[in-house]
């Protein structure tokens, strides 16, 4: 399987009493594939995983697998904090035939990079489906270096793509030049650009929950037509976005608003996660309006040009 485009972790929308709303749900999921998002990602940390009982997270995936069938790629995720928890959502992945599973560190328990590979590698045997690695040492306190992958790819080919949430330039450098059969994916938003330009060809972005178009934009402005010039005024454009998104500390509340604001039924959020204030919602409703104008007018005014 080819990582190409945007992924989006979708969110997972809660009825009055708390419980998972199926059938908003299923309409997050039919906006994604009407936008034309490249793969749907069900199980992430924006979709409250972490919340969620085992069985309501593998009742998800079964249900994402009906409502999506084979019309996007579908990547289940399977973080958890014991390697038996993990091993048993690659399982049911395996079972619904989703397209791939999304491997992350099992948190709080601080591995060493090789207990790390060997929590990966047992995930792999027992679904062995395509993987996308998921290094968020900010979550999991645990980095997948050197040492991690040199040890999962001496063992596996299953291993086909990472999404890269470190922050760090030198680990994006690190990745790009020394495992390039890795495939790349931007998982630190405000650094979409500079992954690009290191030669990734896919974004998993929470954003693209409700500005899907928007995301797709910048991907092709950069991978498919490779016109940076262009990339940079949609990635400035965006910027606002990025910085409310980590600067507010209510980064899974905030897309969820982005969702209601584009007219989908996202519900309240899973303890201990509280809503956005009132003027949150104020500043993030001005600048998600001020984003889709400005990237209007640039793909508008690249569009222009092609006919003239």
């Amino acid at each position: 399987m080819k990582f190409e485009g945007i992924y989006t972790p979708a969110i997972t929308p809660l009825s009055s009493d708390g419980q998972i709303d199926r059938a908003a749900f299923a309409e997050v999921l039919e906006s994604l594939i009407d936008a034309k998002v490249h793969g749907i990602i069900i199980g992430g940390s924006t979709g409250e995983y972490y919340a969620h009982t085992s069985d309501e997270r593998i009742g998800l995936a079964v249900y994402a697998k009906q409502v999506i069938g084979s019309r996007v790629p579908l990547i289940i995720g399977t973080g958890a904090v014991r390697t038996e928890d993990s091993i048993e959502y690659a399982r049911a992945a395996k079972n619904i035939k989703a397209d791939a599973i999304l491997v992350s560190s099992p948190p709080y328990a601080l591995p060493t990079e090789l207990e790390n590979a060997a929590h990966a590698l047992a995930v792999d045997r027992a679904a062995s489906l395509p993987i996308m690695l998921y290094n968020y040492p900010g979550r999991t306190n645990a980095l997948m270096g050197r040492t991690f992958f040199e040890t999962v790819l001496a063992q596996s080919r299953n291993f086909v793509a990472i999404k890269e949430s470190s922050g760090s330039a030198q680990q994006l450098h690190m990745l790009a030049r020394s495992f390039p059969n890795i495939a790349l994916s931007c998982g630190w938003d405000d650094q979409a650009l500079e992954f690009f330009a290191w030669g990734a060809r896919s974004w998993v972005c929470a954003g693209s929950n409700f500005l899907p178009e928007e995301h797709i934009a910048l991907y092709e402005a950069c991978v498919v037509e490779k016109d940076f010039d262009k990339g940079r005024m949609i990635m400035s454009a965006m910027m606002p976005l990025m910085d409310f998104l980590e600067d507010a500390g209510k980064f899974v509340q905030s897309i969820k608003y982005g969702c209601e604001l584009k007219g989908l039924r996202a519900g309240g959020l899973r303890a201990p996660l509280q809503p956005l204030e009132d003027a949150q919602k104020e500043a993030l409703k001005q600048i998600v309006a001020d984003l889709k104008n400005e990237i209007a007018r640039v793909t508008q005014r690249d569009a222009s040009l092609e006919t003239a």
